[in-house]
């Protein structure tokens, strides 16, 4: 059996989170190069970059931006223009040589997927690619406003599909359950998602095990501070610099 996110990254994702717009992008990649000037130049790898609404807003800064995504859909979604600066692969295996880039980007969650071993060996692998000096940017749940504001179920309609959502934490994950129906025919499709609730202080925990410090944070993607009721935990690592003996 596919492991979910193997199996979910498709058309119907991407109708799902149509709202996650290139409006959205723009705000955050801008308020990103603000924090993390070095995004803006050398190789900046988009790790998870889905249909690249991120990427392509960068790429007007940075040209040596490119993207990496394991869904074959998103990808194909993404534009024209785009696609040269794309690979497909699973973010375990980065074909990228150690110490390279100057920066790595998770936008909207693309981390927490995996068990808790592969999780940390995940930041770990990531710190290797980074050059002295480059910066991790990690887009993330504020694990404690989603517990508090956990909406058990739901349902919309978008472009012909409804959406029934069934959101539970088992364990320390946060799971949505969903059956999407199309209105013109009854065909009715499964999906789910699966996220390990980090919270901050573990996630610069692993963070320091990987070489990397916590720069700043932020708790939306205009940029303003983080607090307990933040939508999201915007973290800015960075690699420490060599120094000269």
């Amino acid at each position: 059996m596919a492991d979910w996110f193997e199996a979910w990254f498709d058309d119907d994702y991407a109708l799902l989170y149509a709202h996650r717009d290139a409006g959205e992008a723009r705000l955050a990649v801008g308020r990103a190069l603000q924090e993390a000037p070095e995004l803006g130049r050398g190789p900046v790898l988009d790790l998870g970059c889905g249909t690249g609404r991120h990427l392509e807003i960068l790429r007007r800064t940075n040209p040596l931006a490119f993207g990496m995504d394991l869904s074959p859909a998103l990808l194909d979604l993404a534009p024209a223009d785009l696609r040269p600066w794309l690979l497909r692969g699973d973010m375990r295996t980065v074909p990228v040589k150690p110490g390279t880039l100057s920066g790595v980007c998770l936008w909207f969650t693309p981390f927490g997927y995996f068990s808790d071993e592969q999780n940390r060996a995940l930041l770990v692998d990531l710190g290797r690619l980074l050059r002295p000096g480059g910066v991790l940017l990690m887009d993330y749940l504020n694990a404690d406003e989603v517990v508090r504001s956990l909406v058990p179920q739901d349902t919309l309609e978008r472009a012909g599909v409804r959406v029934l959502s069934r959101r539970v934490i088992e364990g320390e994950r946060i799971v949505k359950r969903m059956t999407l129906t199309r209105l013109d025919t009854g065909e009715t499709r499964e999906a789910m998602e699966s996220v390990r609730l980090y919270h901050p202080a573990a996630l610069q925990a692993m963070a320091r095990i990987a070489g990397l410090g916590l720069r700043s944070v932020m708790g939306t993607y205009a940029g303003a501070a983080f607090h307990e009721d933040s939508p999201r935990w915007i973290g800015i690592f960075e690699k420490a610099p060599t120094t000269d003996s």
